[in-house]
């Protein structure tokens, strides 16, 4: 199913309307559902739950494999990491989000202004760290359940401080521990903007920003989002 934006975005989209043209929420949301091809806003999200793709995501992704999710800001990568965490919640699985890009209050004035409120209530723990790196994730998973699933936000700020090891060196190590642990770690990654200008659908993983060089054949798995698309292959 192929929506304009994702849907955080649509919520958005519909609250401005609302503010806009004065008019009830329910209503500029069944009129943002019809710009999109629905009969309304409850077609249109009982047809999104009927192509989760964070169902298929997760029933693919094997304990110990690494996953990039990659998209330029605001094509919906942080949501569809807490998605994916929430839906491994949902089948028992330890799932932890792991950010130094967003403080507590900061994430759930997002959650608030994007309409993804709920994700955060769905046994997703977070961890949000100033000095995020591979030994700290590690750290923060040490003695997790096989199995469990952890969203790093994001892997280019691995590499930011100086005195971190080098981002190869990083995600080797990462990729040993979830092989040894059974962890299942998924990465958000920024997208180089040049993207932008050309004329593919979809991002791929040449696509990725790297300051340093990073071997990406180390992940296993990569999702790239764009303009509500996805493409979930092995890489």
């Amino acid at each position: 199913m192929i929506l304009s934006a994702p849907i955080f975005r649509l919520k958005r989209n519909a609250r401005n309307l609302a503010r806009r043209k004065k008019i009830a929420l329910n209503l500029a949301l069944d009129r943002i559902a019809v710009d999109e091809g629905f009969r309304s806003w409850g077609h249109l999200v009982s047809t999104l739950r009927a192509h989760r793709p964070e169902t298929s995501v997760i029933a693919e992704l094997e304990p110990g494999e690494l996953l990039l999710i990659a998209a330029r800001p605001g094509h919906g990568k942080t949501v569809f990491g807490l998605q994916l965490l929430a839906e491994a919640s949902s089948r028992k699985c330890r799932s932890v989000f792991l950010s130094s890009e967003f403080s507590e209050s900061g994430m759930r004035q997002s959650a608030r202004d994007f309409g993804f409120e709920k994700l955060l209530g769905t046994g997703i723990e977070l961890n949000f760290r100033d000095d995020l790196r591979a030994d700290v994730v590690m750290d923060g998973l040490s003695g997790a359940p096989r199995g469990t699933v952890a969203v790093v936000d994001y892997l280019q700020v691995l590499d930011q401080r100086r005195t971190a090891p080098e981002l190869s060196d990083q995600i080797e190590a990462l990729k040993r521990f979830a092989s040894d642990s059974g962890t299942r770690l998924i990465f958000l990654s920024q997208v180089h903007p040049a993207f932008e200008s050309s004329d593919k659908r979809l991002p791929a993983l040449a696509d990725v920003r790297l300051p340093n060089p990073v071997d990406l054949s180390l992940f296993d798995k990569g999702c790239f989002l764009h303009s509500g698309e996805m493409a979930f292959h092995p890489i």
